[in-house]
């Protein structure tokens, strides 16, 4: 039913999202990964918008995102019931509740791909950006060995210039792990390379709207 209602939703919502975003799409390495997503996945974003979600939707139009979700959505009676429809999978932030994380597990398991926005929160007027990323999504990739998707966008929705993304090659995460380190100390290692990565691809898309104009 999860796979039905997000092929019902991209459908129906197409001409309106293409309204509300008109998302241009960059790739770091369109060989290497591009809107297609082969297997087990984790994708990684900065978080710019509760928008953030609905772009990544309809950019991997051929695949069912299980994002991780804050708990306050789902304490929306109709929304939270229209993301559980979708797959959203529920995080209390506050909670020592790893329901998340196992149901995370299953959905790479089973092939699928989940998504996660690390900074956990929406960073707050001068604060640098990307904030600080919770351990949540290197966790899963050290754990399940599924490869990480990280993808920017310059969460530039409802406006004149079209929205900007970026797509960057998959990563092992293995490159990050050091041998004799403990798991919590691999795990620090993995969540700061992954920032570092998603800093990268804005760097890199910033090069590329420059150089185009667009």
């Amino acid at each position: 039913m999860i796979r039905f209602w997000n092929a019902f939703t991209k459908v129906t919502a197409w001409p309106v999202q293409w309204f509300c975003f008109r998302t241009k799409v960059h790739y770091e390495d369109k060989a290497a990964q591009g809107r297609n997503i082969k297997g087990a996945a984790v994708l990684v974003s900065n978080h710019t918008s509760v928008f953030d979600y609905a772009v990544w939707m309809f950019v991997f139009f051929g695949r069912t995102l299980r994002f991780q979700m804050a708990e306050v959505l789902f304490e929306k009676k109709v929304l939270g019931r229209f993301l559980k429809m979708l797959g959203g999978i529920r995080v209390d932030r506050d909670a020592h509740d790893c329901s998340s994380i196992e149901t995370s597990l299953d959905v790479l398991d089973a092939g699928g791909v989940v998504g996660i926005f690390p900074e956990s929160r929406l960073p707050l007027a001068g604060e640098e950006r990307p904030i600080a990323f919770k351990t949540g999504a290197a966790y899963l990739a050290l754990v399940s060995g599924a490869p990480v998707i990280p993808v920017y966008t310059n969460g530039s929705y409802f406006q004149r210039r079209r929205a900007q993304v970026m797509i960057g090659r998959p990563v092992d995460v293995s490159v990050w792990v050091k041998e004799g380190a403990s798991e919590k100390e691999n795990v620090a290692a993995i969540t700061g390379g992954l920032r570092e990565k998603i800093i990268e691809l804005r760097e890199l898309l910033d090069e590329r709207t420059k150089q185009t104009g667009k």
